[in-house]
């Protein structure tokens, strides 16, 4: 009974003090419940209503054309709901304050009105904070396993022996595998194995392989600009005005793009005329032409050179040293023979030349110049 309904029986200052704190800890305990319960009424299933319609899982799109979006418990169709328009819709919300919890259900064709609670969850949701507003993210740590009183561990139990020597077990893998690498019976390079089947045609099956992903073929880089180009080309380069005349007669694919012009310097050069055509059709050679990838032929460079005859085909042959003509100094760098053959004259660095009899290379005569002969001829005096 309570102290103040009781008759005379009053407690004492103590007891009271001990039922205070009794009370205050009871008090603890209840809020403790009521915050679990409270988490617990927010996870459980018991508010949420069944679905109204009894598709399952099925998309709605399969019932975009038809008149209804499902059928209900007792079999019936469930018919579609006209949808407000925009001006409805705004209307609404003027007239309406609590519009704005309405939310449309494409399941069930329905507006679902928003409890208070659920719109704080939701705005908490949208600000990154947990949906509960008694749920504290920052609550104190609980140390379940405090050692600070703690005199032994959890286990205490000594190593066993197993752990100290080899498995035998092991062993007798290892043996097994051993034996089975010895006897060929494991293989670590296993051969290629030969397809079954094969097409007649080999290089068919290279162009089908190729065709089945796309490869990067690069494009072919312009032409660069030659000597006829230039702005100061050589005379051979500038075509005469016959030449000029020639080339309209000439189909247009025949015809050279380009005429070569003398300029005296280059700030004379005048604008290109067929720039803009000549990237026009840059252009639509990338776009519109095809690439292919050319097979290289492998050739052998040996067999691109001329067979040579045998020396034995071109006897007889000078093969020996006839006669030697000794007397230069320095490398010779002309020589001219007389019309008759008897005599040949000779001009070298060294500054001299030399007339030599041909039949016997004796040195007939000399003549010294300071500087290295160039060039020299004979004649006879007919």
């Amino acid at each position: 009974q309570d102290a103040s309904t009781s008759d005379g029986s009053g407690l004492d200052d103590d007891d009271e003090g001990d039922n205070d704190g009794l009370d205050s800890v009871e008090g603890s305990g209840d809020s403790d419940s009521e915050r679990s319960r409270v988490f617990e009424e927010s996870d459980s299933s018991e508010d949420e209503v069944a679905p109204r319609n009894t598709i399952g899982d099925v998309p709605l799109e399969w019932y975009k054309d038809e008149p209804h979006i499902g059928y209900d418990i007792e079999g019936k169709k469930i018919t579609k709901k006209e949808r407000q328009d925009k001006l409805d819709s705004f209307l609404a919300n003027v007239d309406d304050s609590k519009n704005w919890r309405k939310i449309y259900d494409d399941y069930n064709d329905e507006d679902v009105e928003l409890t208070k609670e659920e719109a704080k969850m939701i705005s908490r949701l949208l600000n990154g904070k947990a949906p509960h507003a008694e749920f504290d993210p920052y609550a104190p740590y609980v140390d379940w396993f405090k050692w600070d009183d703690a005199i032994h561990p959890l286990s205490n139990a000594p190593e066993p022996k197993r752990r100290f020597i080899p498995s035998k077990w092991e062993a007798k893998k290892v043996v097994k595998y051993v034996r089975a690498i010895r006897k060929g019976l494991i293989k670590f390079d296993k051969p290629k194995e030969e397809p079954r089947f094969y097409m007649l045609w080999g290089d068919d099956s290279g162009a089908a392989d190729k065709t089945n992903h796309l490869s990067y073929i690069p494009a072919p880089k312009p032409k660069l600009p030659g000597h006829e180009e230039s702005y100061n080309p050589s005379l051979e380069y500038i075509p005469t005005q016959e030449e000029i005349n020639s080339y309209q007669l000439m189909y247009e694919e025949d015809r050279p793009k380009f005429i070569p012009k003398r300029f005296t310097s280059m700030r004379s050069i005048p604008a290109y005329e067929n720039a803009v055509k000549d990237s026009f059709e840059r252009c639509l050679d990338l776009y519109l032409c095809p690439r292919v990838r050319k097979k290289r032929i492998n050739i052998d460079p040996e067999s691109l050179k001329p067979k040579l005859p045998s020396r034995k085909d071109l006897k007889p042959y000078p093969s020996t040293c006839y006669i030697e003509y000794i007397g230069h100094k320095g490398p010779v760098v002309s020589i001219s023979t007389e019309v008759s053959g008897e005599w040949i004259a000779s001009g070298s660095t060294d500054g001299t030349v030399r007339i030599w009899e041909v039949e016997s290379g004796r040195c007939r005569k000399v003549w010294q110049f300071d500087e290295a002969v160039q060039l020299c001829s004979l004649e006879s005096d007919a």
